[in-house]
């Protein structure tokens, strides 16, 4: 490396840590009724925690589209750094917002990660900000797109998430709503796993040179297709073949400890699988 490219690194590596500065005070913004430092360090909120994680993940996503993506200058890679990093920390506030109307319906998601301090609640939540940022990455990596075309694509992840987790619900023996509730942490994994799969092959039909409208949705058709009958597939898989000595809803569930290792197993088959189907596609 000379001198030229160190100095274009550490360029780069600043526009990320003032990025981050900006995501952390319109994290502070949003959350402004919280304090965050206090919830953190003084309360010991794990469930808190890992929403953050997840969307400070989500971020990082964000920066390495920017930077693997095409390159002109150094100028024009620090404006798509800052403007599609600002754009993305806006989507990942929204996507929290819509988290909370439409996949928890039934409860306070605030509430449940403060004042609970439901993990559960946290994981998933977590999930959904770094689902978001690797839908951002996906559009934004490749030639022939640009701001429409993320926002469009994010737009669409929103309704795929959802409906993931309304098959979700389907394949699970269980009222989901109701274990994440009663504070279920191993539940709350499984359904983080699915939402991560989910956006794993959305954004591999995505991340390819934008040509058309048409040519991308068919992919990212035929690639969250695949995804949503897969969900059913690794989870029969996870039970019969991963965990053969024992049933997942049983470990899940129905024990006075939920088994959040079997829940962990059943979150890699989700996102390996969704790895594997998005090589080989």
């Amino acid at each position: 490396m000379d001198k030229f490219d160190f100095l274009n690194t550490l360029t780069y590596l600043g526009a990320a840590f003032i990025l981050f500065l900006i995501g952390k005070f319109s994290y502070k913004l949003i959350h402004r009724s919280t304090d965050v430092n206090h919830v953190l360090l003084e309360d010991d909120n794990v469930a808190f925690a890992a929403s953050m994680v997840g969307y400070y993940a989500a971020i990082i996503c964000t920066i390495g589209g920017a930077l693997i993506g095409p390159q002109a200058d150094i100028l024009s890679d620090l404006i798509d750094i800052f403007s599609y990093g600002l754009l993305a920390i806006v989507l990942l506030h929204i996507s929290a917002f819509i988290n909370e109307k439409l996949l928890f319906t039934k409860f306070n998601i605030r509430k449940e990660i403060i004042t609970d301090r439901n993990l559960g609640t946290g994981v998933i939540e977590g999930a959904n900000y770094l689902a978001t940022g690797l839908i951002v990455y996906g559009a934004i990596i490749g030639e022939g797109g640009g701001y429409l075309t993320a926002i469009a694509f994010w737009a669409l992840a929103q309704v795929l998430f959802w409906l993931a987790s309304r098959l979700y619900q389907l394949i699970t023996p269980y009222d989901i709503h109701a274990e994440i509730e009663k504070d279920n942490v191993a539940v709350g994994i499984g359904l983080a796993g699915a939402l991560i799969a989910i956006a794993l092959l959305i954004k591999t039909g995505i991340q390819a040179d934008f040509e058309s409208w048409t040519g991308s949705l068919l992919t990212v058709a035929i690639d969250t297709t695949a995804g949503f009958i897969f969900l059913p597939v690794a989870r029969f898989l996870t039970d019969k073949i991963l965990l053969p000595t024992r049933n997942l809803t049983d470990e899940i569930v129905n024990q006075e400890h939920p088994n959040v290792g079997a829940a962990l197993i059943e979150a890699f088959a989700y996102i390996g699988g969704a790895v594997l189907i998005g090589w080989a596609l």
